[in-house]
């Protein structure tokens, strides 16, 4: 049910997103590097998106990754059970997306990260900044060449925009990801893509 749900929202979410750039599946497929296919069965709830595939939309559509994932309210208490969240996986990273804040020059999403041993987790890179504090087991994050080890307790941040890596050292471990988003630099959806469809 929660599956179901979270894709739902992320359909809903993508759709909205593409109709009001005004591009189509094509030109986001371009764009994004994910086939036109899965877009259509991301777009319909039925396709299971990676890690990978939604910071790729995060990309092309030039927006945080929680205007994919999350659904609009304002309540004046939030409160998340970890239950009830849409497991958002990777070959070595499974997170869940806790909150969504839309400060005044700023966006931030607040996830549980979970890493698992025996595989490294690549990223070639995204918009914004990425604050990781480890809560149990020890993390190697950071430029791929010069990894930042990390313990309980400990603190990194860095910019996501360079490549990057999360590995365990040991074991498993568990740890607190927050993306933080200039709001002055994000592209909008509409800029990002119309520049694929050749608009001036």
């Amino acid at each position: 049910m929660v599956r179901e749900q979270a894709g739902r929202v992320l359909a809903a979410n993508l759709r909205a997103l593409r109709e009001r750039a005004g591009v189509s599946l094509s030109g986001l497929a371009r764009q994004s590097g994910i086939a036109k296919g899965t877009l259509s069965q991301l777009e319909s709830g039925t396709g299971n998106p990676t890690i990978e595939t939604v910071f790729s939309l995060s990309n092309a559509l030039g927006v945080p990754v929680s205007s994919l994932l999350t659904e609009r309210t304002d309540p004046d208490v939030v409160l998340v059970r970890s239950d009830g969240l849409e497991v958002l996986s990777s070959n070595a990273v499974d997170l869940r997306l806790l909150r969504r804040m839309d400060l005044t020059d700023r966006v931030i999403e607040l996830y549980d990260q979970r890493v698992r041993p025996g595989e490294v987790q690549r990223s070639g890179g995204h918009a914004g900044r990425e604050h990781v504090v480890v809560t149990a087991g020890r993390l190697r994050v950071g430029p791929p060449d010069a990894p930042h080890e990390l313990g309980p307790g400990d603190y990194v941040s860095f910019p996501a925009r360079a490549p990057h890596i999360y590995e365990t050292v040991d074991g498993p471990v568990t740890s607190v990801l927050m993306l933080e988003y200039p709001a002055g630099q994000l592209l909008s959806a509409h800029e990002g893509l119309t520049r694929l469809e050749g608009a001036p």
